[in-house]
């Protein structure tokens, strides 16, 4: 008798508490049941543990991950002072390692931390690529690089991201343009960098010029320091109405918004509402972090990121976002089991919603994107918040050996 399915999991336990085998063909999902009678050409017993979709990372400053042994920890001191007044000096700082920017080298631990995302089940990855007088598109380079490398294992979006500003950075608005040529998929601002109002709208308005033209996405870095007066994010948003880019537009970081007054903050939920834009919150990699809890509260959407890797402003990161989600369970205090169903969304269900990955999900037609567990629940996935057992990715599973050994060849 023929094989009706590429791979079985059999004795799945869902976020639900059901009991299920999951059928794949195709690269999709085909059949969720208590049972399924049919054969596989491949089947994996998943022991009664936790299966779920795969983890997205929706922020990764992928061209930087292990270059802290490049440089001073100058740049780690300022953004991470108590009250984060000198982020800015702490970019500046970080900076220096860019002149010493080269594909060849790049590349190598570009593909350190993919191997990782494959590792732990990370199948999404939204990277940043510095794009600048100083990194010139070499960063840019690697990552479309590995984007191929690693396709139908880790999905990489890549994003040209002005890093050093627009309006500040003589030639960058012109390397953007090129970089989104070459085949970025996302254009990439931080508007907040630059030195006055209306430097940070023009930032903007050259982003979603950019966007326009090459019909893409936008992610931005807004306000991320200690200054109640970074208004980036309310930019942003206006911006992403005014130009139609609804569901097309992410923001991250938004640390300022820690220090808002209250009725700002509500008028800026509404807003970002009304933008359809999303928010990823990296509380790990600072001291200050967006006001998680109060936006969920206002149906904003909310999702984690890894953020950095081994860099200027982060000494450690594995592309685990369980971890993340872990870390995370401390520093926003979402520690009720509802919390940890909502951190683990955050990492899973929103964080792909967020930078708009299609046909993800546990549900027949899907993407076969899945992780199996080697823990009961999402209490004790985050406890241990270890690698999978079996990761899925495109309906195949992934060849941990060969990620590990990725890893090793390029370290």
């Amino acid at each position: 008798m023929a094989e009706k399915y590429d791979l079985i999991i059999r004795n799945a336990t869902l976020r639900s508490n059901e009991k299920v085998d999951i059928a794949v063909a195709g690269g999709k999902i085909a059949a969720i049941a208590p049972r399924i009678e049919a054969k596989a050409a491949s089947e994996v017993d998943a022991a009664g543990n936790l299966v779920t979709e795969s983890f997205v990372n929706t922020h990764l400053h992928l061209c930087k991950v292990y270059t802290l042994m490049m440089m001073d920890e100058e740049a780690l001191k300022d953004y991470h002072g108590a009250d984060m007044g000198k982020a800015m000096t702490a970019i500046e700082a970080a900076m220096k390692v860019k002149e010493k920017y080269d594909e060849k080298w790049i590349i190598k631990n570009v593909r350190k931390a993919a191997a990782l995302a494959g590792r732990y089940g990370c199948t999404h990855i939204r990277a940043f690529a510095d794009v600048d007088s100083k990194a010139r598109l070499e960063g840019v380079k690697a990552l479309l690089k590995a984007r191929d490398e690693f396709k139908g294992i880790v999905d990489i979006q890549v994003v040209a991201f002005a890093q050093d500003g627009l309006a500040r950075e003589p030639g960058a608005e012109k390397l953007m343009r090129e970089a989104m040529k070459l085949g970025c998929d996302v254009v990439g601002g931080i508007p907040w960098i630059e030195y006055t109002d209306a430097d940070i709208a023009e930032h903007v308005r050259i982003c979603f010029q950019i966007a326009k033209e090459f019909d893409k996405p936008v992610s931005m870095l807004v306000d991320d320091a200690g200054d109640n007066g970074l208004r980036s994010i309310e930019v942003m948003a206006l911006e992403t109405i005014k130009t139609g880019w609804q569901g097309r537009s992410l923001a991250h970081h938004a640390r300022a918004m820690s220090l808002y007054p209250k009725p700002y903050l509500q008028k800026l939920a509404h807003l970002l509402k009304q933008a359809g834009m999303g928010l990823v919150s990296d509380p790990h990699t600072g001291p200050l972090h967006a006001r998680v809890r109060e936006l969920q509260e206002e149906n904003v959407l909310v999702c984690l990121g890894q953020d950095d890797i081994s860099d200027a402003y982060y000494p450690y990161g594995r592309n685990n976002m369980l971890e993340v989600a872990f870390l995370n369970s401390h520093l926003l205090w979402y520690t009720t089991r509802e919390d940890m169903e909502t951190l683990y969304d955050m990492v899973t269900k929103n964080a792909a919603k967020c930078i708009g990955v299609e046909d993800y999900g546990l549900k027949v037609g899907a993407t076969a994107n899945l992780v199996v567990l080697d823990q009961p629940n999402v209490l004790e996935a985050l406890r241990f918040h270890e690698a999978p057992k079996i990761v899925v990715s495109h309906g195949k599973v992934v060849d941990q050996l060969k990620m590990d050994l990725i890893y090793k060849e390029n370290s």
